[in-house]
């Protein structure tokens, strides 16, 4: 498990313990529980969904065989799957909505500027 031991486990359990205290602990595991499980949920919606469009993209291709090549099929569902995961996960976690607004805002001032 990336090299970690007991004792490193350890050591990282009492810097958490120490930083967020006993009476947060429960909260925390309980919103990482709940995420690792929308995680999973989504997942596996994502996993379906992109069935389906491969399906529909095997369908409609225009490729002078007649059909994509599996790797471009591949390719096409892993970005998808990857922007929706990211999109849900980063939905979840607060503060993501403030920070976009800011980068907004800072890009139109440096439209602005240069």
């Amino acid at each position: 498990m990336f090299g970690l031991g007991v004792p490193e486990i350890l050591v990282i359990a009492i810097i958490i313990l120490l930083i967020f205290g006993a009476k947060r602990l429960p909260i925390i595991g309980e919103s990482l529980g709940k995420t690792v499980k929308e995680v999973r949920k989504a997942k596996k919606e994502i996993s379906s969904i992109s069935k389906s469009e491969a399906k529909k993209e095997v369908g409609e291709s225009n490729e002078p065989e007649g059909q994509p090549l599996e790797s471009d099929i591949v390719d096409t569902v892993q970005k998808k799957m990857t922007e929706q995961v990211t999109d849900k996960i980063l939905g979840q976690v607060p503060g993501i909505k403030q920070a976009e607004q800011l980068k907004d805002k800072a890009d139109k001032i440096k439209k602005i500027v240069s």
